[in-house]
């Protein structure tokens, strides 16, 4: 009888230091997040300790300058670290992305001022990010949105409603696009809101179908007022700022993808070598072992499907058609990934006593945030046949 089973993933990793962290993240994966994952996740819980312990290792400011107290890792380097904490649990590794996105208003565009009194905090002092561009009426139209920012002197006043916003309720700051100015994208400005300010409030978490230990819940602001030292970059400028994040954004969940992915193929690896029908393990069977195959095959494609686009990103190219195209790519994978992974286990596949039903739910949401895969698909369009004619 042949040996099978899953294997750690073999990567690709630019330096020593990157190599001596991936061996942290993976230690401090298998440690304190996968061994409960599946009971947390059964239980709704998030895991605000686990972000707090994330943040202490210095795994939440990964991709930032060390001058502002940022890991100063390259996005190659950070990306591989998102996977092997999704594929622990995606609430965490979309949680570390989503925190990221957060930060990265400020971090690209705040003055230096800024940055040197609010950054420190956010990338390792035990803070929680959420972004808030989506609206009940305004998602993949994300430059329609109506939350409005009014002046007065040195205040900004908030009204209106954020929706489908991770982290709503749990974090300690938002970034926040209101509208400042006319219709339009260029109406809008980013503010960078504390989590505790007065006016804010959250609905109760939406109830969903996977990642039910990350909250995603409308935020209402209610004359919510924040200093004009909290408005990050021009007035006018949010919008541009808001595509500049979920370009890397996407790069993020694209990660995330091939974490949960490589989840599942794991859990069919080690299951169909131990289940025998007729006499052999299943994994014997040339119907399984081709579905394994081409399982196999679409996650090593779209990691270095991301990872190109991380490479460019880090070499300071255009990088946002690649990042869609990793987005569409690594996502879809993970749908068909995880739904082959839950038919190699069968009936056992659709029980709650093993994780392929789980990751199965987890993938499809990963096809709709960040802008949905329709959307991915616009943009890379329009990067090869240009704007479409109206």
């Amino acid at each position: 009888m042949t040996e099978y089973g899953p294997r750690p993933v073999d990567r690709r990793l630019p330096t020593e230091e990157a190599r001596d962290l991936m061996t942290l993240v993976r230690e401090l994966a298998d440690r304190e997040i996968r061994p409960t994952a599946a009971e947390e996740e059964d239980a709704g819980h998030f895991p605000r300790a686990t972000f707090t312990l994330l943040s202490e290792s210095g795994l939440l400011s990964l991709p930032y300058d060390e001058e502002f107290g940022g890991g100063g890792q390259p996005y190659e380097v950070y990306l591989q670290v998102l996977e092997e904490l999704a594929a622990a649990r995606l609430t965490v590794g979309l949680g570390v992305s989503v925190h990221t996105l957060a930060c990265h208003a400020l971090a690209g565009y705040g003055s230096k001022e800024q940055r040197a009194e609010r950054l420190p905090d956010m990338l390792g002092g035990g803070l929680v990010g959420a972004y808030c561009l989506s609206e009940p009426s305004s998602g993949s139209d994300a430059a329609s949105l109506t939350t409005r920012a009014t002046r007065e002197g040195d205040t900004w006043t908030l009204e209106g409603t954020k929706a489908w916003t991770t982290h709503g309720g749990v974090a300690d700051f938002y970034t926040v696009l209101a509208r400042t100015g006319g219709s339009g994208a260029h109406g809008i400005t980013a503010f960078l809101v504390p989590g505790d300010a007065e006016g804010l409030s959250a609905a109760a978490p939406e109830r969903k179908m996977g990642m039910k230990g990350s909250p995603t819940a409308q935020l209402h602001f209610d004359a919510v007022r924040v200093p004009d030292s909290r408005r990050i970059g021009e007035e006018g400028q949010g919008f541009a700022i808001a595509l500049s994040a979920l370009d890397s954004g996407r790069l993020g969940i694209a990660a995330c993808a091939v974490g949960v992915a490589q989840a599942a193929l794991d859990e069919a690896l080690a299951y169909t070598a131990e289940r025998q029908q007729f006499g052999r393990p299943i994994a014997d069977f040339q119907g399984l072992r081709f579905m394994l195959a081409d399982m196999a095959t679409q996650i090593e494609a779209g990691r270095a499907l991301y990872l190109t686009a991380a490479r460019l990103r880090d070499a300071g190219l255009p990088f946002s058609k690649e990042a869609a195209m990793a987005k569409l790519f690594c996502t879809d994978t993970a749908m068909r990934v995880t739904t082959d992974a839950v038919q190699l286990l069968g009936g056992y596949g659709y029980t709650l006593d093993f994780p392929a039903e789980r990751y199965m739910r987890e993938a499809k949401v990963l096809q709709i945030v960040e802008g949905t895969n329709q959307i991915q698909r616009m943009v890379i369009a329009r990067h090869l046949a240009g704007p479409e004619k109206r």
